[in-house]
């Protein structure tokens, strides 16, 4: 489940408490249109048009001049799209000058849903419910999620050459990025601020919520797992980065076999949300209106999958996880978490290991 069900559960409650009843501005499409335009099914925009009309009321303070479903219809056109398609702001009375506004809005209302609707595993049957999935998926135990920055392009002026540097990612165009967690079936668990696309990928760990509640202890004695990016810690189970025998080798393309797990997730979120391949102009004053956009295509992700919504067709190849920034310094090794680190390839992966399939099948590459 991609979220906790006490908190589904009450959200549920208060929509059906609402008059279900009033015509939309979505009624006017079928369903296949609907996909089509908004890559969302009819039960999942409705749903997401109740909640968004409860948050516009409960966090907005100045009343919405548009009915939420209007304000819902072009918001998640843009997320679906990139763009704000002209003939539908025409069809529901607003023009190309409009649409920035609704969408910070929205963007900022559904970012306010992440409590409810993106849920790291609280409390210990969750936790061991997770980790018995990755554990079943690739071999690995006592994991609660797979690790791994999630990089969108934006657009930086050359001109400054600072801030076009500080946006500069491994793979050599500018992009933000934040730091995401989700299980083993996509599901995003966590969802944490938008930094420029240079930031280390062990700098937003340490700095990030999950991050110092994880490295405290506060989520017990299990493991994220985390690229070449990370230093392993007593919490971060990073790859073997010399594999010296068939057990090490195992248990790097059990590694390897979830964090594909991460790669086919944000290839998903953006064949759905076709914003999140270029989120337009950036500068360090704008990361947090870039960052509500992210985080409420991730409610809205893992809404889709709640509804069982199928993402659009394949179209080219997925990006890869990014490569990890090395640094220039060479950083200490938790030799504890070393250890801890060989006894779980000791305990569980064996030069044989014929329970797990850890082949690199690339069926993910084209999902």
């Amino acid at each position: 489940m991609a979220f906790a069900l006490p908190l589904w559960l009450a959200v549920q409650k208060e929509l059906l408490e609402q008059d279900q009843s009033d015509p939309t501005c979505f009624d006017q499409f079928d369903d296949g249109a609907l996909f089509l335009v908004f890559h969302l099914t009819r039960p999942c925009i409705a749903f997401i048009t109740d909640a968004l009309r409860i948050g516009l009321k409960k966090n907005v303070s100045d009343k919405p001049e548009l009915p939420a479903d209007v304000m819902a219809m072009v918001a998640l056109n843009y997320y679906a799209h990139g763009v704000s398609s002209p003939h539908l702001l025409h069809r529901v009375g607003q023009s190309q000058t409009d649409w920035p506004n609704i969408i910070s809005t929205v963007s900022e209302v559904l970012a306010g849903m992440c409590d409810a609707f993106i849920s790291f595993p609280l409390f210990h049957n969750a936790r061991i419910s997770v980790a018995s999935r990755i554990e079943k998926f690739c071999g690995i135990p006592n994991a609660l999620g797979v690790l791994a920055p999630a990089h969108f392009r934006i657009r930086a002026s050359p001109y400054e050459k600072d801030t076009f540097r500080s946006f500069l990612n491994t793979l050599g165009y500018t992009s933000v990025v934040s730091q995401l967690i989700c299980d083993s079936d996509g599901n995003i668990l966590s969802v944490e601020k938008c930094c420029v696309g240079s930031t280390y990928e062990e700098d937003m760990w340490d700095s990030s919520i999950k991050g110092k509640e994880i490295e405290d202890g506060l989520h017990g004695q299990f493991w994220v797992i985390g690229g070449k990016g990370y230093n392993i810690s007593e919490h971060v189970l990073t790859p073997v980065s010399e594999p010296a025998n068939d057990k090490e080798i195992h248990f790097n393309k059990a590694h390897t076999k979830i964090q594909k797990v991460m790669r086919k997730t944000l290839g998903s979120m953006k064949r759905r949300f076709r914003c999140l391949m270029q989120l337009g102009f950036a500068h360090e004053g704008t990361l947090h209106k870039k960052g509500n956009i992210i985080k409420a295509c991730c409610v809205l992700h893992n809404l889709a999958k709640k509804f069982s919504v199928p993402p659009p067709p394949v179209a080219g190849k997925i990006e890869p996880l990014h490569p990890s920034r090395w640094r220039t310094m060479p950083v200490e090794v938790n030799p504890e978490a070393l250890k801890a680190r060989q006894e779980i390839i000791d305990d569980t992966f064996s030069s044989i290991f014929s329970s797990q399939d850890t082949s690199n099948k690339d069926t993910e590459e084209d999902a």
